[in-house]
This record gives C-alpha cells, structure tokens and sequence, in this order.
C-alpha cells in the first residue's frame, strides 16, 4: 500500500465511520423529544421511560461521534496539507460554525440528561430538542464544506493563486442545498429503520412488549418520513450532480456514449477499455428526463472527457446501484406499514412484519455509505473539483500506512466498546426505563 492509498484509505475509513454517528446525532434526539413530548402530553410513564433510555444512547453516541468527528478534523490538515493550505481560509467558515453548533449540542444534552425535575417541564423538553436542531446545523454544515469540495465557489483561481476570497459565496454554494437535503433525509431513513429494527427484534423476544412496540412505532414513522423522501431529495442531488459534475453522472450511470433520449441503466457490469455496461436493464430515455425533465435531452457520456479525469466507473456505478436498491425496498417496506397502519391493523402486530424491519435494520446506512461513495470517489482524481487533484494534496510524509493500520484498530475498538454499552443499556430497560416490568418496581421500592 504506497503512501496515496493509504491516506486515501484512512479518510474512507474515517469518514465511514464517523458518518454513521454523524446521522445519529442529527435524528436519534428528535426521536428521543417526540418520545418525552409524548409524556408531557399523556403522562405515560412508559413514554418517560423510553425518552430515558434514548438520551443514555444518545450520550453514548454523542461521545462517539466527537471523537470520530475530531479524528475526521485532524486528518485533514495531517494527511492533505496541500489542500488545507488553500482551501482552509475559503471553506472555514462552516466548521467554525460546525464547532459552535457542537458546543451548543453539548451543552444542551447536558442539560437534558440532568435536568429531570429541576427545569421546568417545556424548557426541560426544549434543550432535547435543541440537541437534535444543533446536531441537524452540525451536519447540515460539514455537509456544505464538503459540498464545496463538488462545486468550488467564493474564491477566483488566478494563475495558481486562490485570490478574491468569500466564505459565504464559499459556504452557500451551487451543491450545499441539494447535498444537504439528500443527507438529512438520509440520515432519518438510516436511523429510523435501524432503530426500528432493534425494537422490532425485543419485541419478538416477549419482553417489555408495550414499551417497546412505542419505541417501534416512533422510529418505524420517522424511517417512514426519510423513505418517502429520499426520491424527492434524491431527484434534485442528480439534477445538481448533472449541471455541475456531468463525469460523475456519467460514472453513476455508466454512461460510455453522448446521446439524446438516454437510458436509465439498472444493475450491470461497465467495461471500460470496451466503452459498454454488460448484463444491464435499460429504461429507454429516462435518463435523460430525470435531469432535464426533457426525455430528448442531450446527456454527455464519459468518452466526451479525457480519460485521466475520470472517475474509478465500476466502484461508483455499483455504488449508486446499491443506494437505489436499498432505497427502493425501504420505499416498499414503508409502503406496506403505511398500509398495514390505515388498512390491516392486524398486521402492526404480526411477526412478519417485525421480522422485515428487523432484516432491513442496516439497509439505510448500506445506502448511505454507498451515497457516500459515490459523492467522494466520483470526484475523483479532484479534491477541489476542476482545481485540485487529489495526488497533489496529499502529504509528502512517508510510513502513511502505519496510521491507516493504527486507525483501523481504534476504530474497531471503539465499535466493539460501543456494542457493548448499547447491549447493557438494552438489557437495563426492565431495571430502569420500563415502568410496567416487575423488576423496575421492585428496584423503586428498595431505593
């Protein structure tokens, strides 16, 4: 593994990681404030229980989150100091705004942890809620810094000097929008289905029924809001991608040949010395229309660009065509609870239907981590789109693989140490959060 890869490894592996804490931190606190509105309205003590027991994870993930996100923030200036040199003084501005925003999340999470029966009841909801808006502005805005990355703006480019400089043009630029939207909404699809999947399966197990059939059908409704969404937010990330980055289309697509009226291609294998796509579904003229609303529309295949600035086109075709599948069978799922809830009400309660969601637990963030992929590798060889390559960025320091091996082991770590401190805060829910279990009265009467 020479040096370039292995940096390039690392930030893959880092990100990867670290995005899946990311959403959490933008979704899990709404789900824990609509769980405690739920009490403040009810005054169902189950519902008390529950939001407990979110914010425990919430903090646990929070913490995680941090570290990984610092990590994340360290390897820029360490692994890509070509690029930190001109890029930090155009895109920092929304990772200054990020750490404000972190500083909030934090104070407010600390507020809502200890602040049961001290705060009054609607401030108290309030700072969990505040927890979820400023970890929603934390992704939101190192989203719009790697967005950046996609559509350069704020600076001008003259004779290799980056002159001109505005960090709020740099900020709000051409893809912050449509990559902020298609994230978020992401980000509750991914969370509501994996958290769904995790209450469907105690349920399953006969314990703690009631209360985790609420925790089921709060997350199941969010995953639902993030399923029905994506199409939609999708639609206007692939209009955005075709105007500004028309090679990373025609990577997504496998998109060899210019042509008018092109097809949507499903599944596949591109050969890229022979300029086709092997074994695939067309749709004809799709393609075309869903980036222009026009099926005649003229779409650029990858042969109109030079070959040294395309992008790896199998890794991001088989990418794009993970997130679609993924994406369409959560559709499909939420489709049927949405039918199950106003039609079969028998069905909420089938075994069946928890074992679906329990199976597609993890395909939200499958399909984020693909949508990932494809955003960061479709880019390449650039860092900065049109401006920068990558090899150009990278540190000249050598031994690089030595760290990406020294991550990867905290990494790991930390996942196995996370595993275990959710396992023993699911196995504490009858002790602690669950108000109709036995255990929990008994725990109450001898305190």
């Amino acid at each position: 593994m020479d040096d370039f890869i292995a940096a390039r490894a690392q930030m893959a592996l880092s990100l990867g990681f670290h995005i899946i804490f990311a959403c959490v931190g933008m979704v899990m606190p709404f789900l824990m404030a609509f769980a405690h509105w739920k009490y403040l309205k009810t005054k169902n003590e189950v519902y008390k229980g529950l939001t407990k027991a979110w914010s425990k994870g919430v903090a646990i993930l929070f913490a995680t989150g941090a570290v990984s996100g610092t990590m994340l923030s360290f390897e820029l200036g360490l692994l890509w100091p070509g690029f930190m040199k001109h890029a930090g003084p155009i895109f920092g501005m929304p990772f200054s705004l990020e750490g404000t925003a972190f500083f909030i999340e934090a104070i407010a999470i600390g507020f809502f942890l200890y602040g049961w029966e001290k705060f009054n009841k609607w401030f108290h909801w309030f700072c969990g809620f505040l927890v979820g808006l400023s970890g929603l502005a934390s992704g939101i805005l190192v989203v719009a810094a790697n967005a950046w990355m996609n559509s350069p703006a704020g600076f001008d480019y003259i004779n290799g000097q980056y002159v001109n400089i505005d960090p709020i043009k740099a900020m709000f630029n051409d893809a912050w929008f449509p990559q902020a939207l298609h994230m978020t909404v992401a980000a509750f699809c991914a969370t509501g289905f994996a958290v769904a999947g995790v209450h469907a399966f105690l349920i399953m197990k006969g314990k703690n029924v009631e209360f985790h059939t609420k925790a089921f059908r709060i997350a199941a409704g969010f995953a639902l809001i993030g399923a029905f969404g994506a199409p939609l937010s999708g639609d206007v990330a692939a209009k955005s991608v075709a105007e500004r980055q028309p090679i990373k289309l025609a990577a997504m697509e496998a998109h060899f040949e210019t042509e008018k009226g092109a097809p949507f291609v499903i599944g596949g294998i591109p050969d890229e010395e022979k300029g086709e796509v092997k074994y695939a579904v067309k749709i004809p003229k799709v393609l075309s229309f869903l980036v222009s609303n026009d099926f005649n529309h003229e779409v650029k295949g990858l042969n109109d660009f030079p070959r040294d600035e395309w992008p790896p086109v199998a890794v991001v075709h088989y990418a794009f065509q993970i997130m679609i599948f993924f994406g369409v069978v959560m559709i499909c799922i939420g489709g049927v609870y949405l039918y199950a809830f106003f039609f079969r009400k028998e069905w909420l309660e089938k075994n069946w239907l928890l074992k679906t969601f329990l199976f597609a637990t993890p395909f939200g963030y499958i399909a984020l981590e693909a949508g990932w992929t494809v955003t960061e590798v479709g880019r390449q060889p650039w860092i900065i789109y049109g401006i920068m390559k990558t090899a150009d960025a990278v540190t000249p320091m050598p031994g690089i693989q030595y760290s990406f091996y020294f991550f990867t082991a905290i990494f790991v770590s930390l996942s196995l140490i996370i595993i275990f401190l959710l396992r023993r805060q699911i196995k504490m829910v009858p002790k602690l959060y669950d108000p109709t279990d036995p255990q929990f009265n008994d725990k109450n009467k001898k305190s």
